[in-house]
């Protein structure tokens, strides 16, 4: 299994137990819903880090591959 995919898995679990967390805290509507976009906002955030990672080590795999071929037909 990648690690890409183990990050995501970890990352969306924690996000749902978060918002079990939140929902079921004895808290106003008001606070609830802040709470939610707040914490939905925290993990877009993340999601987005660490989808860039992932683009920008891919990008190195295929210059790294790309510069290979290169140099074999050279």
């Amino acid at each position: 299994m990648s690690s890409g995919k183990v990050v995501l898995g970890v990352l969306a679990g924690l996000a749902a137990g978060a918002i079990m967390g939140i929902l079921f805290a004895p808290d106003s509507g008001v606070n609830t819903r802040k709470k939610i976009v707040r914490k939905s906002e925290e993990y877009i955030d993340d999601l987005k880090d660490k989808f860039n990672e992932f683009v920008d080590h891919v990008a190195e795999k295929v210059e790294k591959a790309t510069e290979e071929i290169k140099e074999e037909k050279a």
